[in-house]
């Protein structure tokens, strides 16, 4: 019989979590290395100085979840063809988000999957001290075995099927990330004055200020949202869960990320070390944590990693898909050859031998020129009473989406302060 319960728990805990499935995939496209890597590096050279940033990136990123996924469940129409479709000079709008996403996110994926790579190789190297601490043939062995599994996964062609696989993925690095919080916790009055707004005024930043941004208010995670939705068969009678999906993702994401900046700030940051990479982590967190912390931490690196580079390779046919007609088609040849496409630019970086990181944090920044356009966009759209009736966005979403919009301008005008700091 308590075999019988606790079977039943698990049950009840796996079917909520695929209720909320457009929200787990909102979270794999947020949340990857790249995030691991701003989330750390903040933490250990900046202690929990930039809390606010993050509070407020992912206030206004439940923000935009909630818009998206409204206009996707009352009007039942997806976001770039409404966007071409319904906006004067939608076209060229529609192009605009189209390519600046998939240029952003097939160069993240770059660099993401040759983080993961160096993650596995890492990790085999802190229990088998014997192994080379470098070795460019094992981890671009490793970067093709990890994309080809990908890359096969998809070929099973089902939403449900890679709502799943993410589950597992997100899983793990929620459980990973808040474990080794605990491990090595920062003291409270810490947190609590990382809410007041400042920017560390040293090199670097302001980089960071737009990187958290771009990582967290990620544009494909409200573009993409309502394709998924239809591909989940949500509709007009699923309204209320379409908001709870948000509001759950974006909540879980504060909590991942928060997680991340407070352990390397714990283990870091009081004792005076920075991180280039979060790979540095396995080894400045040692001493402090022991190899399990560290190996718990790294696990939820490399669950970050894989929680992206899955979505990530589907972003260009999804989006293609849906300027052409709107709909979700994970079974044609096109969708087959764009993810294809996808792994061999995503092999880039391991087959140079390169170091992505840093490249990584500019691809974040770059995300952020997009988002404005993108909040201007669903702002128009669902305030039209055409499309959605008595679901027209009221004052709270209104002055919500304007808040949104006005920090999105902040942060895109940091961004360019912070890059022509470095020209």
């Amino acid at each position: 019989m308590a075999t019988n319960g606790k079977s039943n728990f698990f049950t009840k805990i796996w079917l909520w979590m695929l209720s909320i499935g457009p929200g787990i995939f909102c979270i794999g496209y947020t949340i990857g290395t790249g995030s691991v890597t701003s989330m750390a590096k903040a933490g250990s050279q900046f202690g929990m100085q930039l809390l606010w940033v993050l509070v407020l990136s992912c206030l206004f990123a439940w923000v935009l979840m909630e818009a998206y996924g409204r206009y996707a469940v009352v009007t039942g129409q997806t976001s770039i063809y409404s966007f071409k479709t319904k906006l004067k000079g939608g076209k060229l709008i529609s192009i605009l988000v189209v390519g600046g996403i998939i240029i952003a996110q097939w160069n993240s994926l770059s660099g993401i999957l040759g983080l993961s790579a160096n993650a596995i190789y890492e990790l085999a190297h802190l229990f088998f001290p014997a192994l080379p601490s470098e070795s460019y043939w094992a981890v671009l062995g490793i970067a093709i075995v990890l994309i080809l599994i990908m890359y096969a996964l998809l070929w099973v062609g089902k939403y449900s099927f890679f709502e799943k696989v993410l589950i597992v993925f997100v899983t793990l690095m929620g459980i990973s990330f808040i474990i080794s919080m605990f491990v090595v916790l920062p003291a409270p009055e810490e947190v609590i004055s990382g809410l007041m707004p400042t920017v560390p005024e040293v090199a670097g930043g302001k980089l960071l200020v737009a990187a958290f941004v771009g990582t967290t208010m990620a544009a494909p995670t409200f573009v993409v949202r309502p394709l998924l939705m239809k591909g989940k068969g949500w509709t007009r009678e699923n309204t209320k869960e379409q908001s709870n999906d948000a509001l759950f993702s974006a909540m879980l994401m504060l909590v991942i990320n928060v997680a991340i900046m407070a352990a390397a700030t714990g283990a870091l940051y009081a004792e005076g070390k920075s991180i280039e990479k979060v790979l540095d982590m396995v080894y400045t967190l040692e001493p402090v944590a022991g190899k399990f912390a560290v190996a718990v931490f790294m696990t939820g690196a490399l669950s970050a990693g894989l929680s992206s580079i899955f979505p990530i390779l589907m972003v260009a046919p999804l989006l293609i898909a849906d300027y052409k007609d709107g709909e979700l088609d994970t079974d044609s040849r096109r969708f087959r050859i764009l993810t294809g496409v996808a792994c061999l630019m995503g092999l880039t970086v391991p087959v140079l031998g390169a170091n992505p990181i840093f490249a990584q944090i500019l691809t974040q920044v770059a995300a952020v020129f997009v988002l404005p356009l993108v909040i201007a966009c669903i702002l128009y759209l669902v305030n039209q009473q055409a499309l959605m009736g008595k679901h027209k966005a009221g004052y709270l979403l209104n002055i919500g989406l304007v808040a949104a919009l006005f920090f999105a301008c902040v942060i895109s005008y940091t961004g360019c302060l912070a890059l022509s700091e470095l020209l």
